[in-house]
């Protein structure tokens, strides 16, 4: 099949054909909203034909979105903006590729003179979802510096725990956290230089709007190996302190048209809208890299906030045709007596990724919009593991089958791959080639890196199993697991039936200790407002029901207690080791 580009792009670049998609037409069943794959005939051509060529030097900006520019120059694009914002009061921001090349160009030479930054340095960039972040990115490539997002939620320990960690050279921030990172500086002996995006000039600081105004766009971009760092992630830190996730240039800016082209499966003429917060890997994926390899349109809202009615109304005002969020937010999403009222008319994909998704959510979301939710596994250190794509079949609760990039496979403690049907340890091969899309190493922390390894695969920490037709199923964390009277038991699949009691708003389920059963199942329930006045006893005793009628009954949690909020993350992921623990500690 011809490609897009394959007709349109000189042959030296060569990285940038590899990545190219099909411009076919789309083709439509009766319904609608009912669309085939666009850039894939079945999941198992997907699997057979994928293949990536590594060059020996990439550079995203230079390789990819440059050559956008010149494909939007030759008229070869659709008229789709390469960058939409808003802020939800009615300012906008459109970007062509080439308004977004000449804009980075210019903060490329800010961050090389202003900033006086060199190749391979380290650059921390904590900004909410505005459009210096998406060019603090680009910038980043285009010099070589190193970029690590930070979420605007964190607090000054967690800023200060970063630059040390890190030995960032410069800070990229606004005037709320300013405060915070000056607070602390005096205790990070890297850190260098501070640039500020505010309207208002602030002591100590360079100011990037003031400097946008006379910077030129003239840049060369430095040429980068495939396997130099391009980025570092902090992990959640779910299971202890975050841990700094290494990614080179090829990882990502080739690695993840896995998810661009198949799980996304993104053209030039979608737009693609994201809600991740700026801080997480998950925004380097479908809010950069995934969308922009396919020269679809990435749109940013600017959201503060989670406002189930802003993004109801955001999906129903643009043109938004492929929609990504967490499972926490379709919850609200669908529980929003609203819903109903709005057409989404250009909306025809849907996808989730972070933890598992709730069967009975994906169920209340395909009776409002008439739109399946592709239920996507990955990790900070990977790019999509597993998926459900266009063309399968989608099992309710299970997270597909393995992409194109990885050989995943279901293991025992001593690295022998079980059969379908057992509960396993998730890897991924490694060995004897290891595959483009895994991170590099956790960096200044080999233990760590090596105690991801067993045998010839890579452990992601996960449990899980593989059904009979191919589909792998999501258990627990690793940590997770219940063992009580000789059974296993994931937190997952009992929060899933919790869920689905009227009462429960959200709910994590660990071990707690009993001098029969050795341990058993226990939940922490945050209850919905309307229940809060019903009787506390009575209503643990409803619950307890409704979870053995819903799910095996030696899963029930046989203790329940109910709290204000539960402890997470910044990023908002559940800490269940810090329930866990407490209950350990105190029973």
């Amino acid at each position: 099949m011809l490609t897009l580009v394959s007709m349109q792009i000189l042959l030296h670049a060569k990285c940038f054909q590899h990545l190219a998609i099909p411009s076919s037409v789309r083709t439509l069943h009766k319904d609608y909203r009912t669309v085939i794959p666009q850039n894939f005939s079945n999941y198992e051509s997907m699997k057979q034909d994928f293949k990536l060529e590594i060059p020996e030097y990439f550079n995203f900006a230079k390789d990819v979105l440059d050559q956008w520019t010149d494909m939007e120059k030759a008229g070869k694009r659709p008229s789709n903006p390469a960058f939409w914002w808003t802020n939800g009061n009615g300012e906008e921001v459109r970007w062509s590729f080439e308004e977004l090349g000449s804009l980075s160009r210019k903060f490329a030479n800010i961050l090389t003179e202003a900033c006086a930054l060199q190749r391979g340095e380290r650059v921390i960039v904590i900004l909410p979802r505005i459009p210096e972040w998406w060019l603090a990115n680009i910038a980043c490539l285009r010099t070589g510096t190193v970029f690590i997002p930070g979420t605007t939620q964190m607090t000054q320990k967690d800023i200060l725990y970063r630059l040390q960690s890190s030995k960032a050279k410069c800070i990229i921030t606004n005037e709320i956290l300013a405060p915070a990172v000056d607070a602390i500086a005096s205790k990070c002996e890297n850190l260098h230089s501070k640039l500020i995006v505010s309207q208002s000039p602030r002591k100590g600081w360079e100011n990037l709007k003031e400097l946008m105004k006379n910077a030129s766009d003239n840049h060369t971009c430095v040429a980068t190996k495939h396997n130099e760092m391009m980025a570092i992630f902090f992990t959640s830190g779910t299971s202890g302190s975050p841990k700094m996730t290494g990614h080179t240039h090829s990882n990502f800016g080739l690695g993840l048209s896995v998810n661009g082209r198949f799980w996304l499966d993104l053209t030039p003429s979608d737009v693609m809208w994201n809600t991740s917060d700026t801080g997480w890997a998950k925004s380097a994926w479908s809010s950069i890299y995934s969308p922009w390899i396919q020269g679809a349109c990435v749109f940013a809202h600017y959201l503060p906030r989670f406002e189930p009615s802003s993004v109801l109304q955001t999906l129903s005002k643009f043109p938004i045709t492929v929609f990504c969020s967490a499972p926490t937010a379709y919850r609200m999403l669908v529980q929003n007596d609203k819903t109903r009222n709005y057409k989404f008319k250009s909306l025809k994909h849907c996808v989730s990724a972070g933890e598992p998704i709730n069967p009975e959510v994906t169920e209340q979301w395909r009776n409002r919009t008439g739109l399946d939710i592709y239920e996507g596994y990955g990790q900070t250190e990977t790019v999509l593991i597993c998926g459900n794509f266009k063309g399968m079949k989608i099992k309710p609760g299970s997270m597909g089958k393995p992409s194109p990039a990885f050989d995943v496979k279901i293991l025992d403690v001593n690295g022998n791959v079980l059969p379908p049907g057992q509960e396993g340890d998730i890897g991924i091969r490694v060995l004897p080639n290891r595959p483009l899309g895994l991170f590099a190493h956790y960096i200044d922390n080999p233990t760590k890196t090596a105690s991801t390894l067993r045998g010839n695969f890579y452990i992601t920490g996960d449990r899980g199993y593989m059904d009979e037709d191919g589909y792998f199923w999501f258990v627990a964390r690793a940590d997770d697991i219940i063992l009580s009277s000789g059974y296993r038991i994931g937190p997952f699949e009992v929060e899933s039936a919790l869920s689905e009691h009227p009462a429960v708003a959200e709910s994590a389920v660990v071990s707690s200790p009993d001098r029969i059963r050795g341990e058993v199942v226990k939940a922490f329930i945050v209850l919905n407002s309307d229940y809060k006045s019903h009787d506390q006893e009575q209503l643990k005793k409803e619950i307890q029901e409704h979870v053995k009628r819903t799910t095996a009954p030696y899963k029930y949690p046989r203790k329940v207690e109910f709290i204000q909020e539960l402890p997470k993350t910044i990023s908002g992921k559940i800490k269940r080791n810090e329930l866990r623990k407490k209950e350990w500690e105190t029973t």
